[in-house]
C-alpha cells in the first residue's frame, strides 16, 4: 500500500471528518500540526473551542482529504465541541503519558464518540510525550489492555520530536479508508454516511460543519 502527501489544493477521491480528543493539554494541538505542517510549537495555547486544519494525502491510487478538527478538553467547551462529532468518520483519542488523570478519563471520552458520532466510527488510542519517558505515569502495557478491551488500535507518539506521528495518523487513515471501501460495497452506493459517489468523486456525507466564530483554520507556515 502506497502512501504520500500532496497539497491541500489538489482534486480527491475521499473526504475524511476527523476529530481530535482528549483533556486539555495533552498536546492535540501540536500533534495535528506537526502532522498537517511538520511544526511545533513549545508555547502553544490552550485550544478555545474548536480550531481547523486540512491535508490531502494519497493511499494506494486515492486522493484523500482530511478535515483536522482539534476540540477544546476542557469541561466547558463540551456543549459546543460535541456538535463538531457530527459527520465525523475517526477520532484520535489522545492522553499525555505523563498525565495518569488524563489517562483515567479516556473511558468517558469514548463513551461521548459513541453517544455523539456516527457509529462506525474509527477510534485510535495515542499516548503522547513519549519524549518526557523517564517520569511517565502510564504504561505502555496498562494502555495497551485498555485499548484491546475497547477494541482501539494505539499508539504511543511525540510531537515534540515526531516520533511515530505520522504512522499513527497513517495507520487511523487506512483504517478509515478500508472501512470506507467495505462499506461503499455493503450500501452498493446507497446514500449515507459511509460513501457516496458525487461525479467522479467519493465523499461523506454531512462531513462539512458550518465554520461558525469559534473555528479558527490555522494559518500555514513554512517549517526553520
Amino acid at each position: 500500500m502506497s502512501f504520500s502527501s500532496y497539497s491541500s489544493e489538489e482534486e480527491y477521491d475521499y473526504l475524511f471528518k476527523v476529530v481530535l480528543i482528549g483533556d486539555s493539554g495533552v498536546g492535540k494541538t501540536n500533534l495535528m500540526t506537526r502532522y498537517t505542517s511538520n511544526e511545533f510549537d513549545l508555547n502553544s495555547k490552550t485550544t478555545i473551542g474548536v480550531e481547523f486544519s486540512s491535508k490531502t494525502i494519497k493511499i494506494d491510487d486515492k486522493m484523500i482529504k482530511l478535515q483536522m478538527w482539534d476540540t477544546a478538553g476542557q469541561e466547558r467547551y463540551r456543549a459546543i465541541t460535541s456538535a463538531y462529532y457530527k459527520g465525523a468518520v475517526g477520532a484520535v483519542l489522545v492522553f499525555d503519558i505523563t498525565k495518569y488523570q488524563s489517562f483515567e478519563n479516556c473511558e468517558k471520552w469514548i463513551e461521548e464518540v459513541r453517544e455523539n458520532a456516527p457509529p462506525n466510527i474509527t477510534i485510535t488510542l495515542v499516548g503522547n510525550k513519549i519524549d518526557l519517558g523517564h517520569i511517565r505515569s502510564v504504561s505502555n502495557e496498562k494502555a495497551s489492555r485498555f485499548a484491546k478491551k475497547f477494541g482501539l488500535t494505539f499508539f504511543e507518539t511525540s510531537a515534540l520530536n515526531s516520533t511515530n506521528v505520522e504512522k499513527a495518523f497513517f495507520d487511523h487513515f487506512t483504517n478509515i479508508y478500508q472501512s470506507s471501501k467495505n462499506n461503499k460495497n455493503q450500501s452498493n452506493n446507497k446514500n449515507n454516511v459511509k460513501g457516496v459517489k458525487a461525479s467522479n468523486r467519493i465523499v461523506l456525507e454531512e462531513t462539512v460543519v458550518e465554520l461558525k466564530e469559534e473555528v479558527e483554520e490555522r494559518p500555514k507556515k513554512k517549517c526553520c
